[in-house]
């Protein structure tokens, strides 16, 4: 039984690799890609590889072409420059389509097909798919096999997308934010059926506005923005071992005074207002300064805290914090 009280389905690994293709070509491997719209360049030489069997988080703020960097990958769009090659073949190639599973994030489905209907489709076009009903019952959707698509809420559209992805088996499978508006029972069943899928040796290439997915689901992070690569790395590489120390207090405090008084090497800013971070050697020395400085100020330091930096402070830092 899983975590979330569902059968395990029985993820077989995927098929032995044609001959054509070397096995160790990456799942994805990009280098160089451009795209442009117009006057816009949306990706712009952009390089990235997903290696195989490892779920490749593919973050950045709405705007940074990750959106047209995958549709590329999965052969939806044409790249202006660049070499694009997934599973070692050119994305668009047929021979592609058995070995890779894609899940969109809305539309697709005949809005009167039920739910089992749809997924029963689907898997026809595979040679070895898994059980539909199995994988409608560990996605959480059992009650609604004979639902109309149409009739579905929002959330089980998105896990019945998700099944139509996963259901043939594929080597490699583009998850484009696959927990969007789901509960969280939904969202950890999720997790678990993707962790399921990087075990039985599927390579997973992730898009998600939760850092804390990402985080938790990632073996690889790659962090664009405005069409090129700003950051790239495993959760721990980019968060580092460095903590911070938080703290709630009124807006506006002069940290210039209190910077002057911290060990050398540490920071200090607000953000957002009224809310303070310090980084540095956090330890008793450091604990002890803000602490004075807060009674000094006249202020009491709520909720102070020592904690990591998590996914989301490196992405604000590297990407602002401005709406897009």
């Amino acid at each position: 039984m899983s975590k979330s009280g569902q059968p395990h389905l029985r993820l077989e690994p995927p098929a032995p690799v044609p001959k054509l293709v070397a096995m160790e070509s990456p799942a994805v491997e990009i280098i160089g890609l451009v795209k442009r719209y117009g006057g816009i360049t949306a990706v712009d030489g952009l390089t990235l590889r997903a290696e195989r069997g490892a779920v490749t988080a593919v973050l950045g703020p709405n705007g940074a072409g990750k959106t047209s960097t995958v549709e590329i990958c999965e052969g939806f769009r044409r790249a202006d420059a660049g070499t694009v090659r997934v599973l070692g073949l050119t994305p668009t190639l047929p021979e592609l389509r058995p070995r890779v599973g894609v899940m969109l994030q809305s539309g697709g489905v005949p809005p009167a097909m039920r739910c089992a209907e749809w997924l029963r489709l689907v898997s026809h076009f595979y040679a070895r798919p898994l059980d539909a009903g199995a994988l409608l019952t560990r996605l959480g959707l059992a009650d609604h096999v004979r639902t109309p698509y149409r009739r579905l809420s929002g959330g089980q559209q998105q896990r019945l997308s998700l099944a139509a992805a996963v259901v043939g088996r594929p080597e490699l499978v583009f998850l484009d934010e696959p927990t969007a508006g789901l509960d969280p029972q939904a969202r950890h069943a999720c997790w678990e059926l993707v962790g399921e899928l990087r075990g039985a040796g599927v390579s997973v290439v992730l898009t998600t506005h939760h850092m804390d997915e990402a985080e938790r689901l990632a073996d690889q992070v790659v962090i664009i923005d405005k069409g090129r690569v700003v950051a790239e790395g495993s959760p721990a590489s980019l968060t580092g071992a460095e903590r911070q120390l938080r703290f709630r207090a009124r807006p506006g405090l002069a940290l210039e005074e209190l910077l002057n008084a911290l060990p050398t090497g540490s920071a200090a800013k607000e953000s957002p207002a009224g809310h303070y971070i310090i980084e540095g050697q956090v330890g008793p020395e450091l604990l002890a300064t803000v602490t004075a400085w807060c009674a000094a100020e006249g202020v009491t330091a709520d909720d102070l805290r020592i904690e990591r930096r998590t996914l989301e402070d490196v992405f604000l830092e590297l990407t602002g914090r401005e709406l897009r």
